[in-house]
């Protein structure tokens, strides 16, 4: 299996959508620091659940044999992106989040969900 780039992908952090997606938490995360304390235990770790479960269900899928088995996992990670966009609309309403932020996290959001779907795509072509 190569990557875009042509590289022998050998885990699943050689892979493309993996490497976007774990930018995605890590500026989850740096965004999340500056929420109100009161929403430790509610957006904040919500909005770091989804994204950390975007990448988590990249590499379990990677593990997995079959193309349905790893499609499973690469929907659910899919399904977790879009709870996150709809924390970070939520975030960005509620006052939490600049619209500098929040134009940040979107964008490599939808470039994640780009990915994805052409990630998914050529797994259900295997």
């Amino acid at each position: 299996m190569d990557n875009q780039e042509g590289r022998k992908i050998k885990s699943f952090r050689d892979l493309d959508v993996w490497k976007v997606g774990h930018e995605l938490v890590l500026i989850v995360y740096k965004i999340t620091k500056n929420f109100p304390k009161e929403e430790m235990f509610g957006l904040t770790s919500q909005m770091r659940r989804s994204a950390v479960s975007v990448t988590s269900n990249i590499a379990e899928g990677f593990s997995r044999v079959s193309p349905k088995e790893k499609a499973h996992f690469y929907n659910i990670s899919k399904g977790s992106l879009t709870e996150l966009h709809d924390q970070l609309i939520i975030s960005l309403d509620v006052g939490y989040l600049s619209s500098e932020e929040y134009d940040v996290a979107e964008n490599l959001l939808i470039r994640t969900h780009m990915i994805l779907n052409k990630f998914i795509l050529s797994t259900n072509r295997m």
